[in-house]
């Protein structure tokens, strides 16, 4: 028998502590809060979910007195919009996403180079080699099911990457696109990574294909399509699963593959070229503190944080009881558009069984 490894949802989540715009402002906690402009504003790419986003830019603006702001964007999108105003950024920094595409944006000169003194509270494993982001939690990939529907279709809660594979799921499993999606991609090279090659991941892949109702944009809705009953299966970062439970979507259950899963580490980076770059590197800064990672929790963001100085949560995943992949995220940012353009000529562009 498979062992799944299940995380139910909990109590409602802390309301927040911070009133946050209306607050006194405290520039002297700031990191580096001397160098920035009086008349700077932020804008913040957010690949995180919007409660958090908002949670975020709405403490930064209240601690140093800098009008912060920001628009929420999946991973491909993030990286697209930065690489269509290279020279002329609308946004200063990315907060929240995969690193794999953080690796995409910073191949293509989108990122500055930028070590946030704060960095050195952060173990190196979530941190790039070569500068250009820094992680600021981990998410892991899991299936989130509707027990309700699953027991319709006669299928158990799936324990492995092959149950997603049984025919009596047709048309039941929700994935986001992974050319707009980080957590999608996470999704396809966590099988390129497990199977051994580039061919291996995008067949499974395409077997899955038949299975799939259809590829969603954002790489949180699978878990809403299933937890509206739409679906009995979607794949999502588990931490996103256990706060639409919390919210009223008592039907989903989370589960993890027994042979392996990915994981993200969502970063932190700043912009190239950024009109802003001062305060853009004293938020990258405070991005990093234990406060600021201590913010998720408060709005059902229940991501592991990277700094250990923050404080935990029991509704966040228990990484010692989950398999991992070797998620090598260098790589994965570098074959990102490559392997996402197979994926859309030799998968989502065909027609299922």
């Amino acid at each position: 028998m498979i062992k799944k490894r299940v995380l139910g949802g909990a109590a409602a989540a802390v309301a927040m502590s911070l009133s946050m715009v209306g607050c006194a402002v405290d520039t002297a906690a700031s990191p580096s809060a001397g160098g920035v402009a009086a008349d700077a504003k932020l804008t913040v790419a957010c690949g995180a979910m919007e409660e958090i986003c908002d949670a975020w830019t709405k403490a930064y603006q209240a601690k140093t007195g800098t009008p912060t702001s920001f628009v929420r964007l999946s991973s491909g999108e993030t990286v697209a919009r930065l690489g269509a105003t290279k020279d002329a950024p609308e946004f200063d920094v990315w907060h929240g996403g995969p690193a794999d595409g953080y690796g995409a944006a910073a191949n293509q000169g989108l990122l500055e180079k930028f070590t946030p003194a704060n960095a050195q509270d952060i173990p190196e494993k979530y941190k790039d080699a070569n500068g250009y982001w820094n992680g600021v939690y981990v998410g892991v990939l899991g299936f989130c099911s509707n027990t309700k529907v699953l027991k319709e279709k006669g299928v158990e809660v799936p324990g492995s990457w092959e149950d997603l594979l049984d025919p009596k799921l047709k048309s039941q499993i929700s994935t986001a696109h992974p050319s707009t999606s980080g957590t999608a991609f996470t999704t396809l090279w966590t099988q390129v990574t497990r199977l051994g090659s580039e061919d291996a991941g995008l067949g499974y892949m395409a077997k899955m294909h038949n299975n799939v109702l259809q590829y969603t944009k954002s790489g949180t809705a699978p878990g809403q399509v299933a937890g509206r009953g739409e679906v009995a299966v979607g794949l999502v970062f588990s931490h996103d699963c256990v706060l639409y439970k919390e919210r009223g979507m008592t039907d989903l259950e989370v589960s993890f593959p027994s042979e392996g899963t990915g994981f993200e580490v969502g970063g932190v980076a700043v912009v190239a070229n950024s009109k802003n770059a001062a305060a853009a590197k004293d938020y990258a800064n405070w991005a990093l503190t234990a406060e600021a990672q201590e913010l998720g929790p408060t709005v059902g963001s229940y991501q592991l944080p990277t700094n250990p100085k923050t404080k935990s949560d029991s509704r966040m995943a228990n990484l010692a009881d989950i398999k991992l992949v070797d998620y090598d995220f260098a790589k994965a940012a570098e074959r990102k558009k490559d392997l996402t353009a197979r994926f859309d000529a030799e998968i989502a562009a065909q027609p299922k069984a």
